[in-house]
């Protein structure tokens, strides 16, 4: 009986995880993050210490996530109306998920760091110093080729929503010619995370999903290397 109620216990606990990833995008964006990362770390080679870090971090990052997820069904399960109490404990769950997230980053940045300066450096050495111009020229073929694929796909705005992301392809775009015209790679990183975090809201606000925030980032990042490669010819 004590084994038949371990492996219920293993069934219930296998359920609890996959309708976290079925109903919280959070889940979903953090569970595909953290793929990502893992065979970044196998690709890159990083040592045992750094992927044991990794695997606690992104440990940390799931089971908060869990966790929010939880306190949010037990919050309205027994709350049928607004309470205050109820606010704050969705908050304080929410700024756990936060500081695992923030905690994560900088796990993330200690362990690729040094990999990610050194590929940006060899990537940077392919293209020469560009006039500042450029980054007006790139930054408006972006946003008019924004324009274009959102009236192709009948997207309402360029503000919000609709294929690809027209914020993302603009923070890719200026990231992208930050690197560039500095062809430095503590710069160029910098400007990635900030390109980064702007994807990122666009997420979380619902105003995009995954994909079209992709496609966005993907449009900045080859135009502007497209402008910078013709105009340094």
């Amino acid at each position: 009986m004590r084994s038949r109620s371990l492996l219920w216990s293993f069934d219930y606990a296998i359920q609890g995880i996959v309708y976290t990833l079925r109903t919280q995008r959070n889940m979903r964006i953090h569970s595909v993050a953290a793929i990502v990362v893992l065979v970044s770390a196998l690709v890159a080679g990083v040592g045992r210490l750094e992927m044991i870090a990794l695997l606690f971090a992104i440990g940390f990052v799931l089971v908060t996530e869990l966790t929010n997820t939880a306190i949010e069904a037990a919050v309205d399960l027994h709350v049928d109306r607004f309470d205050p109490h109820a606010k704050i404990a969705k908050d304080v769950a929410a700024g756990a998920v936060l500081v695992s997230s923030v905690v994560a980053l900088g796990v993330g940045y200690m362990v690729f760091h040094e990999r990610m300066a050194a590929v940006v450096d060899q990537g940077l050495l392919l293209a020469k110093r560009s006039p500042v111009h450029l980054t007006l020229i790139a930054l408006g073929l972006t946003a008019l080729l924004v324009v274009g694929v959102k009236a192709m796909t009948r997207a309402d705005s360029f503000m919000r929503g609709g294929w690809p992301s027209g914020h993302t392809a603009l923070a890719a775009s200026a990231a992208t010619t930050i690197a560039y015209l500095t062809q430095s790679a503590a710069a160029a990183v910098l400007a990635l995370f900030i390109a980064a975090l702007v994807a990122q809201s666009r997420v979380e606000s619902e105003a995009h999903t995954l994909p079209q925030v992709g496609l966005g980032a993907l449009l900045g990042v080859l135009v502007t290397t497209a402008v910078f490669q013709v105009f340094f010819l």
